[in-house]
């Protein structure tokens, strides 16, 4: 095994176990840690012309919106899901949008957006049991 594919293998043990020991809460913020990285990642793809791995950091940042959307409990969450659904259905438009049109500016927006829900969600961390 090369030291790439090491490194690789220890990045996806970290996560996996950092994923199996975390709260709902955790889960949650590294979602959005995840989905901040892989809105970066694209920004830097596009400067540098690198196309296909742009399109699969898109890719991976709209698989994590459909995480993100798919966990609201809407019955529970009342205005505030409904809300963030709107807002991840918005942040999936533009994801499309920044693919097709190659456009850092849109993926700069998103991450700008989800910094702020990011923040927040860090503030109302429950009280460690």
């Amino acid at each position: 095994m090369n030291a790439h594919a090491s490194a690789q293998h220890y990045r996806q043990t970290a996560v996996q176990s950092a994923v199996l020991e975390a709260s709902p809460h955790r889960l949650v913020e590294l979602l959005l840690e995840g989905l901040r990285q892989r809105l970066q990642r694209a920004i830097a793809c596009i400067d540098v012309g690198d196309i296909p791995r742009k399109g699969d950091a898109i890719r991976q940042a709209s698989a994590i919106i459909a995480e993100l959307n798919g966990s609201l409990d809407l019955d529970a969450g009342g205005e505030i899901a409904t809300g963030l659904s709107a807002l991840y259905d918005y942040a999936q438009r533009r994801l499309v949008e920044a693919n097709l049109h190659n456009d850092p500016a849109i993926l700069r927006e998103l991450d700008g957006l989800f910094a702020e829900i990011e923040s927040a969600w860090r503030a109302i961390e429950p009280a460690a049991a």
